[in-house]
């Protein structure tokens, strides 16, 4: 075993930043509070995004397994360690042909492949979503719930996380079949009122997808599916803060009416670590002008955001930097049931993101081992 040190001030335990640095033997975290190194640089657990599209000229939906090996690796230069591919509406055979990849993919890095953030599983963003609230999902293949459908995706792949609309036929009965069998149902592209949002989430949904994008507004006489999932104190909410998706008034007051239960992610398409231009999520085309990426409607089709970037879209904000970092790493770590990740303490395995002063990554360490850069385009708001 090779013991080191990290050579941070500070690290990111139990929810607080801790003075002191960490110790780190062969792949675990052995000891923290140490004396502190200078520098100013802070450790944390290694960032975790529960909705990524695409990456780095990478689109999930049309990779194949070196493509996904790839996005694996670009997204450790932003201190990303664990991830879930996301597949957004698409036709039977197009999903079919991603999860069977998606599948491939996850044996080979589990056989020791490419070393790289680690992917948990997939996120079914669709097709059970509202005719009202797609956003950029293809119409011409949305649908109503159907169990047979979803099994047989199911057979093809790990699927951990579906996205869909309550007020659908058949959706809250598929909530609760979802739930019980552990997976994650989150509330997203959806029309719902506040009455199908409680249904929603009576019946085991526990997350909204993109809080306020594609999905009913909050009126003071309708609070709709954002305004339930802000006051119900069971459902963490999930946050694109690009300076695109939210004002920065209602990222403040979103934090404010769920503090300490947030989820920050970055909804990334491939154009993300990338320069401005043209790109494509699952086959449709869109343009990043500005930071923002839009389809040919001038619709915002998910994001060039990066997870580091958005811890720091947040800190200036002025929301708290432990309370950010906890809501990329234990938060979503939690929501997705593995308390193995997210985490910082003696015994946890060592995937560590170290952070300078300026919320800037410096390392990226997996199982105890930094990572080599890979030299990513990367910028303070996406």
């Amino acid at each position: 075993m090779t013991t080191r040190q990290l050579g941070v001030t500070a690290a990111l335990v139990d929810g607080a930043l801790l003075p002191g640095d960490v110790e780190v033997d062969g792949d675990t975290v052995t000891r923290v509070g140490l004396p502190a190194a200078r520098g100013g640089r802070i450790a944390a657990p290694g960032l975790i995004d529960l909705q990524v599209n695409g990456f780095a000229e990478v689109d999930v939906m049309a990779a194949d397994i070196d493509g996904i090996d790839r996005i694996c690796a670009a997204l450790t230069d932003h201190g990303v360690t664990s991830w879930l591919p996301t597949l957004i509406t698409a036709g039977d055979a197009a999903t079919r042909r991603a999860l069977g990849v998606l599948n491939d993919a996850f044996d080979r890095i589990r056989d020791g492949g490419t070393p790289g953030a680690q992917p948990l599983g997939v996120h079914l963003e669709g097709p059970f979503l509202s005719p009202e609230r797609l956003g950029t999902h293809p119409p011409e293949h949305r649908r109503d719930p159907d169990q047979a459908t979803l099994d047989a995706w199911r057979a093809l792949a790990p699927v951990v996380a579906v996205t869909l609309a309550p007020e659908l036929p058949g959706a809250l009965e598929l909530v609760a079949k979802l739930s019980a069998d552990g997976v994650l149902v989150s509330l997203g592209h959806s029309d719902a009122t506040a009455a199908h949002a409680h249904a929603g989430f009576d019946a085991g949904a526990r997350t909204v997808t993109h809080l306020f994008n594609a999905m009913s507004p909050l009126l003071h006489r309708d609070p709709g599916l954002p305004g339930v999932a802000l006051a119900r104190s069971d459902v963490t909410v999930q946050l694109i803060v690009d300076g695109h998706h939210l004002a920065d008034e209602v990222v403040r007051l979103a934090w404010s009416a769920a503090r300490g239960r947030v989820v920050l992610v970055t909804d990334a398409t491939e154009a993300a670590a990338r320069e401005e231009g043209e790109y494509a999520i699952a086959g449709v085309p869109v343009e990043v002008r500005a930071g923002a990426v839009r389809n040919e409607q001038g619709v915002l089709a998910g994001s060039a955001l990066t997870l580091d970037a958005a811890v720091r879209n947040a800190c200036a904000l002025g929301l708290d930097v432990a309370e950010v970092l906890v809501s990329v790493t234990a938060a979503p770590a939690s929501l997705v049931g593995r308390p193995d990740l997210g985490r910082l303490q003696p015994g946890a395995r060592a995937d560590l993101v170290v952070l300078d002063d300026d919320l800037v990554v410096r390392e990226t360490w997996l199982g105890g081992r930094p990572v080599e850069p890979r030299g990513a385009v990367t910028g303070d708001r996406a």
